[in-house]
């Protein structure tokens, strides 16, 4: 079982972090693009909001606080769906289960070798897809949640994909079994 990592002491400041304390993943985020202060923190709230545009349920949170490190920004749902780090040049937005998700668009730049995860990295200047990238966060929503009816299905046997039209499956018959 994963143990969690705390979040740095409300009363605290991170060392290293210039920020004010936060609690909600949300405050953090915030905070992150306030002390960005610079295309970094423009990118990273446009990216939060096609995020949040693609699938109004994520939940923002904070994770992976260290002595080092306030804390990375992560958005979640049933799962983690990405995450959005920032560096001295580029705006990462690394997907849990990249490597499982279709991109036709042709998104990932970045991790590709990688067997789990695959990353965007976006640049000073560089336009982002929005469209595909709402579609990739709702693929990795989806294979968050595998017992979800996929898009289309209504439900019923009649509209499921393995059933023919108006036919329900057969029961498979019970075995004999013969005395030995």
């Amino acid at each position: 079982m994963k143990k969690s990592v705390p979040v740095s002491h409300p009363t605290k400041p991170t060392p290293g972090f210039a920020g004010t304390p936060v609690e909600s993943g949300s405050a953090f985020i915030d905070e992150r693009i306030k002390q960005l202060g610079d295309w970094r923190g423009k990118m990273l709230a446009k990216v939060r909001a096609i995020i949040h545009a693609a699938d109004p349920e994520i939940v923002e949170e904070r994770k992976w606080v260290k002595a080092t490190s306030p804390g990375t920004p992560v958005f979640s749902h049933g799962g983690i769906v990405c995450t959005g780090e920032t560096y001295k040049d580029a705006v990462k937005i690394t997907f849990a289960k990249g490597a499982a998700l279709q991109d036709p668009s042709g998104l990932f730049n970045s991790s590709l070798e990688g067997n789990v995860r695959r990353a965007i990295d976006i640049h000073e200047g560089d336009k982002i897809d929005e469209a595909a990238l709402k579609d990739l966060i709702r693929a990795a929503v989806a294979l968050n949640h595998p017992t979800k009816p996929k898009a289309g299905f209504a439900g019923t046997p009649a509209n499921h994909p393995n059933e023919a039209a108006g036919k329900s499956k057969s029961k498979p018959k019970p075995r004999r079994t013969s005395p030995r």
